[in-house]
């Protein structure tokens, strides 16, 4: 080859790589500026907002996204980008207030979608009262082979007696009923049901469960805690195509109250696949925190497994759920003296005390957060005395282990929360909708360490707000005005139930946002609105923080977003 020759070729080959290489920029920059109109920052304004950022309450005029994630909170004194920016979408907030997405640290996504499909007794005030209530359910619902409903409450009616079978049989002699108590640890069946389950006089009550009966002891109807699988396992279950719907139609409603993440306290294996199938989709319209449920029939294999990474911001599968007692309500709760109104009883442990300290050292060691329900004094001291000898042997403290309610605790053991970095998961409704028969079942001196919020705040402990939906209802303001008040929505008692154990209303909405996220190990992503945080945030009709606290459940929601995009 001549020399000219091979300048010739080599001019070609330079002018070739050339254009190749103007090409590839050309398109580079036009996917860039592709990219950059689809994340396009935008601002929202016109708005009063408010977050809570290491314990403070910080107010501000606007806020700047892109995309999912937070640029800027614009405060008092800040200006804003020029109107004619062309780069940033201006959203008008008309005036409403903007907060954190409300984040319920405790409830149960399935049971309350199932529930908004179920005959609904919260609120009968006789045991006639909610036997109508489900008559008239079964005329909406005539095709239906079990007969399920959830919200009934004994104590709210005049004798305070449990109900019976009997009540049921006059209206529904075939077909099998099944009503859960309003906290979820006692079931009412009719005869049909308890004939389905082979329920008879013989039947033995099971470990952490009581079958309650006659004088001549035949089973009456009711059934507690463990007593109710008696019951339940003879109940067709939700397919994982059917549970996908379900816990669709729960989230979403969920969103419309103003929470943008949720804590699903115990779910079982095949609740898992149907939120991976929703997840995978790109269907949940809200984050969830899911606890595996202990008493799932592949514990021991998800255990083995680990914690599941999913490589999602909206679905995290690292935590176990264990129940060590019942409820107050249904006597349940395990109490370390005699109920003080039923002497000779104490409660239920759902588990022996080596089982439950072999379940808890089982998921530590296995690297999941561990989130034990314990109501009575007695299951919290024995779930206190398993953390603190766990803890230091899995060495696993940084994964902050919670109590779920940590409703009734001795004076000794509220200091034990901070010392072991245990997080106390607790529902502010509780405290309001307790408080007509707490005193009844526990006494004076007990009632000091129940619900004793201000206690666990002064001993430096955090307290991650929920609901338990849906024995209470996942409304947040809910939560957060009976934080404020210890008032039920006629406002009583006048001065607030154990007034003295309230939060300020920053501390509250802290336990709903901040803390939350924390309990989850999500404080860096969500929980606050500063910049580099996830775009979750809600508009309501009202500024809390002006309105008197007794008008704070009364809040309206009218926009919820999540990853920068509005869900409702």
């Amino acid at each position: 080859m001549s020399r000219d020759t091979h300048q010739i070729t080599t001019r070609s080959w330079i002018c070739s790589v050339m254009q190749n290489n103007y090409k590839k920029l050309l398109i580079t920059c036009l996917c860039f500026t592709s990219f950059t109109v689809l994340a396009q920052s935008k601002i929202i304004n016109n708005i009063h907002g408010y977050t809570v950022n290491n314990g403070k309450l910080v107010e501000f005029k606007a806020l700047q996204f892109n995309d999912d994630i937070i640029e800027k909170i614009y405060i008092e004194n800040e200006h804003l980008p020029y109107s004619t920016d062309s780069n940033i979408v201006r959203i008008d907030g008309k005036g409403k207030t903007l907060l954190p997405g409300l984040i319920d640290a405790h409830g149960h996504v399935l049971s309350y979608g199932l529930s908004l499909m179920r005959a609904q007794l919260r609120g009968s005030m006789t045991e006639q009262q909610a036997v109508n209530s489900v008559i008239k359910f079964r005329e909406s619902q005539p095709s239906m082979q079990w007969i399920q409903g959830r919200g009934w409450n004994q104590v709210l009616w005049p004798q305070q007696n449990f109900p019976i079978a009997a009540s049921l049989d006059k209206a529904f002699p075939d077909t099998p009923v099944w009503l859960v108590r309003i906290d979820g640890h006692a079931g009412w069946a009719n005869t049909a049901a308890m004939k389905i389950a082979g329920i008879s006089a013989t039947t033995i009550s099971p470990e952490g469960g009581e079958i309650i009966r006659q004088s001549d002891g035949r089973p009456t109807g009711v059934f507690i805690d463990n007593a109710m699988n008696l019951i339940t396992n003879k109940i067709p279950q939700p397919s994982i195509d059917e549970q996908q719907a379900i816990l669709l139609t729960a989230l979403t409603s969920l969103a419309k109250q103003g929470l943008t993440s949720v804590h699903d306290a115990g779910i079982r294996s095949d609740t898992i696949e149907a939120y991976k199938a929703l997840n995978y989709a790109d269907k949940l319209p809200i984050r969830v925190y899911a606890m595996i449920d202990a008493e799932d029939p592949n514990f021991d294999k998800m255990m083995q497994a680990g914690p599941i990474r999913l490589g999602s911001d909206k679905l995290n599968i690292s935590s176990v759920k264990i129940s060590a007692d019942g409820a107050l309500g249904s006597r349940g709760a395990a109490l370390i003296e005699d109920y003080s109104d039923l002497v000779g009883h104490k409660g239920l442990l759902l588990y022996s005390k080596k089982a439950l300290g072999d379940t808890i050292n089982q998921a530590m060691k296995a690297g999941f957060q561990v989130n034990t329900h314990a109501i009575g004094d007695h299951a919290n001291q024995i779930v206190l005395d398993h953390y603190q000898a766990n803890i230091a042997s899995s060495k696993t403290r940084d994964l902050r282990h919670r109590i779920e309610h940590a409703q009734v605790l001795r004076l000794s053991d509220i200091s034990r929360f901070a010392e072991l970095n245990v997080i106390a998961s607790m529902q502010a409704t509780h405290a309001t909708s307790d408080k007509n028969m707490a005193l009844d079942r526990i006494g004076n001196a007990r009632i000091q360490g129940a619900y004793a919020w201000r206690k666990l705040l002064t001993a430096g402990a955090v307290i991650a707000a929920g609901s338990d939906f849906p024995i209470e209802s996942p409304n947040p303001f809910y939560g957060l005005h009976a934080s404020v008040t210890r008032q039920d929505h006629d406002n009583q008692p006048v001065d607030g139930w154990y007034r003295r154990e309230s939060m300020n209303l920053t501390e509250a909405l802290a336990t709903f946002t901040t803390n939350a996220a924390y309990a989850a190990h999500q404080e860096k992503m969500i929980g606050q609105l500063a910049p580099e945080m996830k775009a979750d945030f809600i508009l309501i009709d009202k500024d809390i923080f002006s309105v008197s606290p007794e008008d704070i459940w009364k809040t309206t929601v009218h926009e919820t977003w999540v990853n920068g995009e509005r869900v409702e």
